[in-house]
């Protein structure tokens, strides 16, 4: 397991969402010196008694917090852990404030969660606004290390909708993503990767590289509806949408929600996240879950799929 310095504080943004928790966990686990921000939107990790972490202090920071208020949270830290904003408005703008405190605040190092693909011309559009964070971060003084990260496995489990009729089971994944090959990752392996690259003892090791963090193998979404098909003990079909149908499947979410997951599932088809990376097992020292691991080892992160209705 790694170690941590500690003489080191590292800041977690995002420490109570879904990879955050799981790398103030890891970092805890380290003897590491941690502060956690917190927006409001989940809860702040703690041990299964309800006790705090150890050496873990718990900062509320606000989603529209300026970058004046960010120096604050940033102080005395030596690395940040940078993951993107999940709101599409403004979100550029938020990660420069935040790579201004950290440089105001005199962190050393940057980890900044990004994407597969990431480029000015990205066909994912959280791609092109993780792009302009990089390029931000990279005209600075700091330190810094890109986490390219592909679709997480979860994120394929909450596209499977119950299409049922009277006495006929239907339950099908639709997504408008053609005929491509998607190469799903795992929080857990993204932490243990951000762990690694956080708490390496030479501080000059990982800075200035960029990382693929991708599972061990790229499925069609054929392929992955047969896989939870047979997780979850139904049927599962894969039905290619257009990019109509999408928008008005996902009524109910937001204009930047639904982009961002249409031009994600457009990268998809046009085969940006079919490359399978060596980098988790290079950096966790084992290989990434697939998505039948995953699922064998986290039920009731696809539970929903267990129920009558789906969605």
């Amino acid at each position: 397991m790694t170690s941590a310095s500690p003489d080191r504080l590292v800041v977690l943004t995002g420490a109570d969402g879904r990879l955050g928790t799981r790398l103030a966990f890891r970092v805890a686990a380290a003897g590491g010196r941690q502060r956690l921000l917190v927006s409001g939107r989940g809860t702040a990790p703690r041990l299964p008694d309800g006790a705090p972490l150890p050496e873990a202090e718990v900062v509320a920071v606000p989603p529209e917090a300026d970058s004046r208020a960010l120096t604050s949270a940033f102080a005395g830290a030596y690395a940040v852990f940078l993951v993107p904003g999940k709101d599409r408005t403004g979100r550029t703008g938020k990660h420069r404030a935040a790579i201004d405190a950290a440089v105001l605040a005199g962190v050393r190092h940057v980890v900044y969660v990004s994407s597969v693909g990431a480029a000015p011309d990205a066909v994912a559009s959280a791609a092109r606004d993780d792009w302009l964070t990089e390029e931000y971060l990279r005209g600075t003084d700091l330190r810094w290390t890109m986490l390219r990260t592909a679709m997480f496995h979860r994120t394929l489990t909450l596209a499977v909708h119950d299409e049922s009729y009277g006495s006929v089971r239907d339950t099908v994944l639709r997504a408008p993503a053609g005929a491509g090959r998607v190469a799903t990752v795992s929080h857990d392996d993204v932490a243990d990767v951000a762990t690694a690259v956080l708490l390496d003892e030479d501080p000059k090791r990982h800075a200035g590289r960029t990382y693929h963090l991708t599972g061990p193998e790229a499925l069609s979404l054929d392929e992955v509806a047969a896989v939870l098909s047979t997780a979850a003990g139904r049927s599962v079909r894969y039905v290619p949408q257009t990019v109509d149908q999408a928008r008005a499947l996902f009524y109910r979410s937001t204009a930047g929600e639904v982009e961002d997951w249409i031009s994600q599932c457009q990268a998809i088809e046009a085969g940006v996240l079919a490359t399978v990376s060596p980098d988790v097992r290079h950096l966790a020292g084992r290989a990434a879950r697939s998505l039948e691991t995953w699922l064998d080892d986290y039920p009731t992160e696809w539970a929903h799929l267990r129920l009558p209705s789906v969605r």
